[in-house]
């Protein structure tokens, strides 16, 4: 099979490239931990592409904000056909239309025998946890592109019921692999329930998808907050409240403009190490801007969900304490409110299933919800200097062509 991918060629620059085909071994290559190299995976298939998505975690990089190497192939969110399978693989079968959770995990340690998935501890040398096409992740050959190698197979993959229900709802159901999962995570670790308030920082691609799961889990008002009119528009689109972060009014001020009170019942925080200051700051980045913000606004004994990604090296970093994600956090106002903070990769594999249930019974719209708007392979790097301009989309990557464009 020929195979062609989005590789990350430095900051500010991916570009479509002939790749290898994936093996069911582990090839050495950009970002691959050395104690990886030479991994055999018969428990791994092979899968044809049929969506793949661009994340903001993909765009962290692109910026150059990691230490990722060039001649990373990029992609994390990843749905597929199975096209062949190793020897060890028992009951996934050839043909089966399958969502990939970004987290690799081998289904066999402690970590994830007790659901802890997102930091299993023996797929990355360097430290628990492990992505596919990600900075410090082991190695993982990313997804956007034709063809991947999945491993761990029968543990990991999350096979559809009913294949030509599957195609019909494919841009739904691409959400599965990772923004859709965490940003439910982020508003179900939050506490979100029947009748909550709830305010959600930034309306990007995870922002809107943990307001969608914050109505799904019963929230009677869902505040949206961010900079961008254009995405603020799109929270508004399937009926949140807004606030714009950009004027002089305080966030506080703002939420009692619409709730009558000043706190919500729980946060999430879905922007993460590169936020900026709110009002006249807006104009810089000041990383501990969003979670000190939402602990002010959560009422006392409330929780706050953080899917945002936080990491441990950001070479372009406001300070040197922030290089190394070391952030003025108030920590003391979230002890004497006696907040609970959940933070970490999303556990993909706790959430899929249901929402895979959600999505084919119509109980949730996510693709609308988040705006989901197909391109071919080859716009990728179009998609991401869009997505990096502010673009109120996500953009799914289409690399055979199998998704159906709107007309008219």
């Amino acid at each position: 099979m020929a195979n062609r991918g989005v590789v990350y060629q430095g900051p500010g620059t991916v570009e479509v490239s002939e790749i290898p085909d994936p093996q069911l071994v582990i090839m050495d290559g950009p970002g691959v931990h050395p104690a990886n190299v030479g991994r055999t995976c018969q428990h791994g298939v092979i899968l044809k592409v049929l969506s793949t998505n661009i994340c903001g975690s993909d765009q962290h990089m692109v910026r150059g904000r990691t230490t990722a190497p060039p001649g990373l192939v990029l992609g994390h969110e990843i749905l597929g056909e199975v096209v062949e399978l190793g020897g060890d693989v028992e009951f996934v079968k050839l043909g089966d239309v399958c969502s990939v959770p970004f987290n690799i995990a081998c289904g066999r340690c402690r970590n994830c025998k007790q659901g802890h998935t997102g930091v299993c501890l023996n797929v990355n040398p360097d430290r628990p946890g492990s992505a596919y096409g990600y900075v410090d992740m082991g190695g993982w050959v990313g997804g956007q592109a034709e063809y991947v190698m999945v491993p761990y197979a029968d543990w990991n993959l999350l096979v559809f019921p009913d294949r030509e229900q599957a195609m019909e709802r494919l841009l739904d159901l691409t959400m599965l692999s990772d923004i859709f999962p965490t940003g439910y995570h982020g508003a179900f670790t939050a506490g979100v329930t029947s009748g909550s308030t709830v305010y959600v920082a930034g309306a990007g691609p995870v922002g809107l998808a943990a307001a969608h799961s914050a109505q799904f889990l019963g929230a009677s008002v869902v505040i949206v907050g961010d900079m961008n009119r254009e995405r603020l528009d799109q929270a508004r689109s399937f009926g949140c409240e807004t606030v714009d972060l950009s004027l002089d009014a305080s966030l506080t001020d703002q939420i009692e403009a619409i709730l009558g009170e000043p706190e919500v019942d729980a946060a999430v925080d879905a922007v993460g190490f590169e936020a900026r200051g709110h009002g006249p700051d807006a104009d810089r980045e000041a990383p501990a801007t969003v979670l000190n913000s939402i602990m002010e606004v959560t009422r006392a004994a409330g929780r706050l969900g953080v899917p945002g990604l936080y990491v441990t090296g950001d070479p372009g970093g406001v300070d040197e304490a922030a290089k190394v994600g070391s952030l003025s956090i108030r920590i003391g106002l979230g002890w004497a409110k006696s907040h609970t903070i959940s933070t970490g990769q999303c556990p993909v594999m706790r959430y899929n299933h249901g929402l895979m249930r959600a999505i084919l019974s119509e109980r949730v719209q996510i693709a609308q919800a988040v705006n989901a708007t197909p391109i071919s392979l080859d716009e990728a790097p179009d998609g991401y200097t869009a997505f990096d301009g502010g673009a109120s989309k996500k953009y799914v990557i289409d690399p055979h062509g199998v998704i159906p464009r709107a007309t008219g």
